[in-house]
């Protein structure tokens, strides 16, 4: 086997070398390998560290370079290291080359060259150990300490997203927290951002809709349990009351799109029951005239979409209850032979009339009218129409005067008619259903 030669030391030379100056020493005494000049510049923070060989180490602290400087005479550099797929512990780098050639293993020593150079130090490689992030360590406590850490980070991920799958997967909206596994793997996304990720996301924000239109209003964004539990209510009234499928149909996303705007306006279920009871009841199972009346007062409301009106979240309920009343007053009307205007049959409604109070009172308004008319001229007063006798029949401003004009019309034909039959004796004269 060769041998091997050391690398003399100071104390090793001739007497005459050792007080020599350096400018008399041979020059392949003289030209000790220094840091090579590439590396002399160094942007990034060194630290120095003691490894288990007991050598002051100088390692890179920050910065995208990772690598090791060694010694203080001779320089270890280890360039950037590729990130692998589990931890590796290395060995055997290669010192970089120095001023006077040649380049040696770390771990290995050389053999004596016949060049005579002097200078080339064989240090033993610092062990290296790579994190599952990439993250180099020399001292194997901390790389452990380190890993671990990533590991409970990546459990904890991992458990969130689980968590977060089960509770959309019992809405059955699994597909929309899916394409979110993959923020599993990335170490630079917490736990805590997974819902946020996903409300963040466009099958999220098509699901959910009514969010940010409720948001646009000025209002709060609702939880999705709320969310659900709104569409659910919605469903069973409709149901309930016999409307059509397509009123509740869902899409591929579950999402119900005419609940998008009763969420949106903040309709809550139970007024929702009570705009399906005005369709549906009041007006949908109505009498005909009932219908024939809306239409006619209100020209945008056609018999085939009144459900649709009556839904429509930006009609609010108020208007929508006023403009159905109005339509039974005007049905009651038609059914006594008899025509009315939007606007009396709304004034109507604003004095508390009722649908039925209505057909019972234009029932009487048919009776007394026509004689009153023909009274009012035979003595030439003032007309007596049927508005007047409404006045008088439901109550409203000015019943006083229509009352007194009636009765004043039955005195003057019961003095020229006493004791014959004629009109105080009809119509005219009989006490009726709201106040005549």
């Amino acid at each position: 086997m060769a041998k091997r030669n050391k690398t003399p030391r100071v104390g090793d030379l001739p007497s005459v070398i050792q007080s020599a100056r350096p400018e008399e020493l041979p020059s392949a005494i003289r030209e000790v390998p220094t840091q090579p000049a590439e590396l002399q510049s160094i942007d990034d923070t060194i630290v120095t560290r003691t490894d288990r060989y007991g050598r002051q180490v100088r390692v890179y602290a920050t910065g995208s370079r990772r690598g090791t400087l060694v010694g203080t005479d001779n320089v270890l550099y280890e360039p950037p290291i590729e990130e692998e797929a589990v931890p590796t512990r290395t060995a055997g780098s290669t010192i970089p080359t120095g001023e006077t050639g040649g380049s040696g293993t770390v771990g290995e020593e050389n053999d004596a060259g016949t060049d005579g150079d002097v200078g080339k130090k064989n240090v033993p490689d610092a062990p290296r150990f790579i994190a599952s992030d990439g993250t180099v360590f020399t001292d194997e406590k901390s790389y452990q300490e380190y890993q671990d850490y990533l590991t409970g980070k990546r459990a904890a991920r991992q458990s969130a997203f689980d968590l977060l799958y089960e509770q959309f997967s019992s809405y059955g909206l699994g597909s929309l927290v899916e394409p979110l596994r993959n923020l599993i793997k990335d170490p630079s996304v917490s736990s805590s951002e997974f819902t946020i990720r996903l409300r963040q996301s466009d099958p999220y924000k098509t699901r959910f809709a009514a969010n940010q239109k409720r948001i646009d209003r000025g209002l709060a964004a609702i939880s999705e349990a709320e969310y659900l539990g709104l569409e659910d209510q919605y469903q069973n009234i409709m149901r309930n009351y016999g409307l059509p499928e397509s009123f509740y149909r869902k899409d591929t996303l579950g999402t119900q799109k005419g609940f998008e705007d009763l969420i949106g306006f903040d309709v809550s279920a139970a007024e929702l029951e009570d705009r399906v009871q005005q369709a549906a009841i009041r007006v949908t199972n109505a009498a005909p005239e009932v219908k024939r009346a809306l239409t006619e007062f209100y020209p945008g409301i056609t018999e085939g979409d009144i459900l649709g009106y009556v839904l429509n979240p930006q009609n609010a309920l108020t208007e929508i209850q006023r403009k159905i009343t109005a339509a039974e007053i005007g049905a009651g009307a038609m059914q006594a032979g008899l025509r009315t205007t939007a606007g009396r049959a709304e004034e109507l409604a604003r004095f508390g009339i009722t649908a039925e109070e209505a057909r019972r009172g234009f029932q009487t308004v048919a009776e007394v009218t026509p004689r009153g008319t023909q009274l009012a001229e035979f003595y030439g007063e003032t007309p007596y129409t049927q508005q007047t006798a409404e006045t008088e029949v439901f109550g409203t401003t000015g019943a006083v005067e229509a009352r007194k004009r009636r009765e004043r019309l039955v005195g003057r034909e019961q003095a020229e008619f006493a004791g014959q039959s004629g009109v105080y004796q009809g119509a005219l004269a009989r006490d009726r259903a709201g106040g005549i």
